[in-house]
């Protein structure tokens, strides 16, 4: 019977060294410096330490410290190792305020420590990126070359050429097409037939060949990788899953058959518990500081026009689901039908408070009760009513791939423009552009970033009517 192999996850392997030279770099920061200053080794410090190590490593896993694509890079993780190592410092300050312990500690030894940690982990990136590539940027084991011209080629190219921390050097792409059926854009000339790559291989002239062509080609891809057996190079396949426009795609082992989402949500396993703790704690946060301009706002909706303070509308929530989202009500008609008409510039259903708090977003602060029964998240693709998805799904290409998260109170969209009326085709299908990205791109650094840029921007609208 013939056996199916694994296939399992390359560079998990570094990702584990990191990890532990993190920890390592961690620890010895602080025991060298508790040494240096005090010469002694208190149980409250080795406490302190156990502490940090692990709410770094659970902070780090969730804002991407640790990605494939990034763990190895000082620029890409420069902004994540920071907020990182500051809610470990704000873990450590709030246990030790909670059991009256600051006093057991050197100000001076936790000072220092908490300033050269950020350092000394950066510093690790940098060495560990640019000192490999120095010293074997013309090695064997770097060459590499690309078989097929092919969409998925030419971006392989781009990315080994572009990107130095990948540690490859491209020797050359390989086709057997004519030059009159070859892209335009190629990053560098061809440099010969797949039989010359061959020979090529056989003379070990490079180590790696990355074999780009379409999956419909799944014959000439057999008998390709069928050549290269008789050579030692290391041979992979480059699928062209991109042509799908992958949403969170990752890597599923059905039993011992590797199986590759194509549209999927990012929250699985302990994201989930994090954005629903992100959730809860911004969302209590928020309603206690705002209470007084809730009572405000319901004063003064309520005394506008005759009728309820809130208005609670059918909309998508996350798969699909439908939800009731609460807002203040603005208007004195309250659609929530199968034909809902978005409201526009000067709308005579708007009352003239309500226009003031759709301009200023007033009326969507009860959504934060929202979050809290968890029918929605503080960030996330806005939420639209049923009859406007039903329109527009029909309409716009993926629309209802927003759906594969929870509905936000505010989003990508909504911080870089795009709120309030969509009155064309064109701008609902930028606004659902931003929600994709938000759900391909999400981490806890994106949604950090999004509130920050909230709070500075994404409140007052010229399109919110």
């Amino acid at each position: 019977m013939r056996d199916i192999g694994a296939i399992k996850s390359h560079g998990q392997e570094n990702i584990l060294a990191y990890r532990l030279t993190d920890i390592l770099l961690i620890s010895l920061t602080l025991l060298v410096l508790k040494s240096v200053y005090l010469g002694t080794w208190e149980i409250q410090y080795i406490l302190a330490l156990c502490i940090a190590l692990v709410a770094f490593s659970i902070v780090g896993e969730l804002l991407g410290v640790y990605d494939v694509s990034s763990y190895n890079s000082a620029k890409h993780s420069l902004g994540p190792i920071i907020f990182a190592w500051f809610c470990t410092i704000a873990v450590l300050l709030t246990i030790a305020f909670m059991f009256k312990a600051t006093e057991v500690y050197s100000r001076i030894v936790v000072g220092m420590w908490f300033a050269v940690v950020p350092v000394s982990l950066l510093g690790f990136r940098f060495i560990a990126t640019h000192l490999p590539s120095s010293i074997k940027s013309d090695s064997y084991e770097q060459k590499s070359i690309i078989i097929g011209a092919t969409p998925g080629g030419v971006a392989l190219a781009r990315e080994i050429e572009q990107n130095k921390h990948v540690g490859m050097k491209l020797v050359g792409m390989f086709d057997d097409r004519s030059i009159e059926r070859l892209p335009d854009n190629l990053p560098q000339p061809i440099s010969g037939s797949i039989n010359d790559a061959l020979e090529m291989a056989k003379e070990r002239n490079f180590r790696h060949v990355y074999v780009a062509l379409p999956m419909e080609a799944s014959k000439r891809i057999k008998e390709i990788v069928s050549y290269f057996s008789d050579s030692t190079a290391r041979v992979y396949i480059v699928p062209d899953f991109f042509t799908y426009d992958l949403i969170q795609s990752r890597w599923r082992n059905v039993g011992r058959i590797p199986t590759l989402s194509i549209y999927d949500t990012p929250f699985y396993g302990f994201s989930t518990f994090i954005k629903r703790v992100e959730d809860v704690i911004v969302a209590s946060i928020i309603l206690l500081l705002i209470s007084p301009i809730l009572l405000a706002v319901s004063i003064g909706v309520k005394m506008s026009s005759p009728g309820p303070i809130i208005f609670k509308q059918y909309r998508y929530g996350m798969d699909g689901k439908k939800i009731k989202v609460w807002k203040f009500r603005s208007m004195k008609a309250m659609d929530n039908g199968a034909t809902v008409k978005q409201a526009t510039k000067d709308d005579p259903r708007v009352t003239k408070f309500g226009a003031f708090i759709r301009r200023t977003s007033l009326d969507e602060l009860p959504q934060f009760i929202n979050v809290l029964q968890g029918r929605m998240s503080i960030v996330g693709p806005r939420p639209h009513a049923v009859a406007h998805n039903e329109e527009y799904r029909s309409l716009v290409d993926k629309y209802m791939l927003r759906h594969k998260v929870k509905p936000g109170i505010t989003g990508w969209a909504q911080v870089n423009g795009y709120r309030g009326e969509t009155d064309t085709i064109d701008k609902m299908a930028k606004r659902v552009e931003y929600d994709l990205f938000y759900i391909r791109s999400w981490s806890l650094w994106l949604d950090i970033k999004i509130i920050f840029m909230t709070v500075f921007k994404g409140f007052i609208g010229k399109t919110a009517y």
